[in-house]
């Protein structure tokens, strides 16, 4: 099957790979290019509040047993301490009082919270241990927070929540609120009279209509009038306001740096006007959250831990959303040569056509530019047994895809049909063959979890749009270039073939238009089902 590459080859092989490589780098440079940041003008050099979790790593606190070592939460608090003077908290932790005492120790102040819950019990401790230190770091706390988004959850009523918070009210000396999606103050408009002022989380990302990242803080001045004509002589604060820096869109939001970047100093500029109180969710990345939203509920954070500085400047600047793109290009220009050698090696050069070698180097091209996408996202998008196979898997997939496509473009091999790969006619096909189809079921089984999974379990699944591109586009560009042989359409092909353009219909619908990555996705899902719906089978090379 292999032969050593006739000298004819030579030229044009290294001609057309020298001009994707090019190509590669070009494009790879060009997503790498920084944004420029709108200067943050405000009075103070230092942010308003950040809401504050101790959990690093693997530290989850949905495990039982979990505790962070009390000098962990002061090396955090000193970090902070640079860049605000006001913390966000959301619980009492076993009766422990370390964020208040390291807070105290670094100047901050606390927006004290207690996880009111289902749990009367717990509920009860957590007010019990608060209204103590209530009286213990009467200096630190700035105000406590009776309870967070407890009626979103729907684990409280209204005027058991408004019970507890009046319970906390009359034993403490310092203001007391409630914290809830903004929809929810609506809702439950009575709760207003427990509370000394309103906290709104207003999350333009988790919008049931989602808002993209540039209409962000207006979308905050908006929902804030709306509260506050609802709730006439109430303050309103802003207690959660974000954006993620990674994960799968939604609708017209899009999270990455810029845009991470780009919503939070216009919020914050807003609320420097208008003379709102801000809190900003979150302080770090807290990488437990994706088990419970998705790769998107990791990336929150605004202060790099491993840099110990933010991720972008208030200062002004420029933010990549591909910092490493020089890596990531290597790594394609890597994977087209790999491609384009095994073409060169699969046929004599006067055998592979102009047309062939373009076909091959759009191939190279368009798969290498993904998968410098793919393996970028590895690591982010993998948090559990499932999603670490699933990103694995695409990965392996985008590799072998290229190699595999550009040489059955320059030998005019198609891949042959699953049945017969698996049937008693096995042992007739050689290992060009194999490499052929075994790759092509191996990327059906993925693109078809994948597909599925964005149709059953949508929200919180990443769109794989990156790699399904660079396993997609290589049999589509093979099923055109190689001979179709046979007149009967494989079975299992076009099974799956009609089992992605349904899915790719659903998903286009459930996600809209305006979700580019959902677009792109449904894309690939339709150019795999194109290439299976012409598969045919090949003939025995054995």
């Amino acid at each position: 099957m292999f032969r050593a590459p006739n000298s004819s080859a030579i030229g044009p092989a290294i001609a057309s790979f020298i001009l994707t490589a090019l190509a590669i780098a070009a494009a790879w440079w060009w997503l790498g290019v920084p944004v420029e940041l709108p200067r943050l003008e405000t009075a103070s050099a230092k942010l308003c509040c950040l809401s504050y979790a101790p959990f690093r790593g693997g530290q989850n606190p949905l495990v039982e047993g979990t505790r962070v070592d009390a000098r962990q939460i002061d090396e955090d608090l000193a970090l902070l301490a640079k860049y605000t003077d006001c913390i966000r908290t959301y619980s009492v932790d076993d009766g422990r009082d370390d964020v208040l005492a390291s807070a105290r120790r670094h100047g901050l102040k606390v927006l004290h919270g207690i996880w009111v819950s289902q749990d009367v019990g717990k509920t009860r401790q957590q007010i019990d241990t608060t209204v103590a230190y209530a009286k213990t770091y009467a200096d630190v706390i700035k105000a406590i927070v009776v309870g967070n988004e407890v009626l979103l959850r729907g684990e409280m009523s209204a005027a058991s929540l408004s019970a507890n918070i009046r319970d906390v009210k009359a034993q403490v000396p310092m203001p007391v609120t409630y914290a809830d999606v903004w929809e929810f103050w609506l809702r439950y408009p009575d709760v207003q009279n427990a509370v000394d002022f309103v906290t709104v989380h207003i999350l333009p990302y988790w919008e049931d209509f989602p808002i993209p990242a540039a209409r962000a803080a207006a979308h905050v001045a908006d929902i804030r009038g709306r509260v506050a004509a609802a709730f006439p002589g109430k303050e309103i604060v802003v207690g959660e306001f974000g954006w993620p820096s990674q994960g799968r869109m939604r609708e017209g939001a899009l999270p990455s740096p810029s845009n991470q970047a780009l919503a939070l100093t216009e919020t914050m500029a807003l609320a420097a006007r208008e003379h709102f109180q801000l809190n900003i969710i979150e302080a770090f990345d807290q990488p437990w959250k994706r088990a419970l939203e998705g790769t998107v509920g990791g990336y929150w954070g605004i202060i790099d831990r491993a840099t110990g500085e933010p991720k972008f400047s208030f200062a002004g600047g420029r933010v990549s959303d591909h910092p490493n793109w020089p890596l990531q290009a290597l790594a394609g220009i890597i994977l087209a040569a790999l491609a384009f050698g095994a073409a060169c090696a699969v046929s004599p050069g006067q055998r592979v056509s102009a047309r062939q070698w373009a076909m091959i180097a759009g191939i190279s091209l368009v798969s290498a530019l993904a998968f410098g996408w793919t393996i970028e996202t590895v690591a982010v998008e993998s948090f559990s047994i499932g999603s670490w196979l699933r990103s694995l898997a695409f990965a392996v997939a985008v590799a072998a895809a290229p190699i595999v496509g550009a040489a059955g473009c320059a030998a005019q091999r198609p891949a042959p049909a699953f049945a017969v790969l698996l049937g008693r006619d096995a042992k007739g096909r050689d290992r060009f063959d194999w490499a052929l189809g075994g790759v092509l079921m191996f990327t059906v089984i993925v693109a078809v979890e994948a597909a599925l999974g964005l149709v059953f379990d949508p929200r919180y699944r990443d769109i794989p749009f990156a790699p399904l591109t660079a396993v997609a586009l290589p049999y589509l560009v093979l099923s055109f270039a190689a001979p179709r042989l046979g007149v009967m359409r494989p079975v299992a092909e076009s099974v799956a073939a009609a089992v992605l353009v349904l899915c790719s219909g659903y998903i286009l619908f459930n996600e809209s238009f305006a979700n580019w990555q959902a677009v792109w996705f449904c894309a690939g899902l339709v150019a795999l089902a194109l290439s299976l719906a012409r598969a045919r089978d090949a003939p025995s090379s054995g």
